[in-house]
């Protein structure tokens, strides 16, 4: 996977990516995602830290570059972990419609996503 997720696009697929959301500013200690709960959302971190906990372990932290909450969209389940800001986030927040949309109109953007659920199924069953 690239380090930034928008390192795998061209400047336009980056801008239709972006314009395919919105920019939220969220406060540290925010949660946008909770496990168990529908998959409704996804989110591109463009600055801050976040946290990723099932249960009570932290399993990840996602940072600068990376997506959240995509792997439920993709998989059609409910959430596997909830997402805590360490810091203030700067994100683009996409709807799973706008998810969706995105990965039949770029298939360079659900090739990215097949990659970045792949290796985040590969990191947490340690295969």
């Amino acid at each position: 996977m690239a380090v930034s997720f928008f390192e795998a696009f061209t400047p336009q697929e980056v801008a239709r990516i972006s314009a395919a959301g919105t920019r939220v500013r969220l406060p540290q200690g925010w949660s946008p995602i909770w496990e168990s709960t529908p998959a409704d959302k996804a989110y591109i971190i463009l600055a801050g830290e976040v946290s990723v906990r099932h249960g009570r372990e932290e399993i990840a932290r996602l940072g600068a570059g990376d997506i959240m909450g995509e792997t439920a969209i993709v998989n059609h389940t409910l959430r596997t972990a909830t997402l805590v800001a360490l810091t203030p986030l700067d994100l683009i927040h996409l709807t799973d419609e706008a998810v969706r949309r995105l990965t039949e109109q770029l298939p360079s953007f659900r090739t990215a996503l097949d990659e970045v659920v792949l290796a985040r199924e590969i990191a947490h069953t340690g295969e």
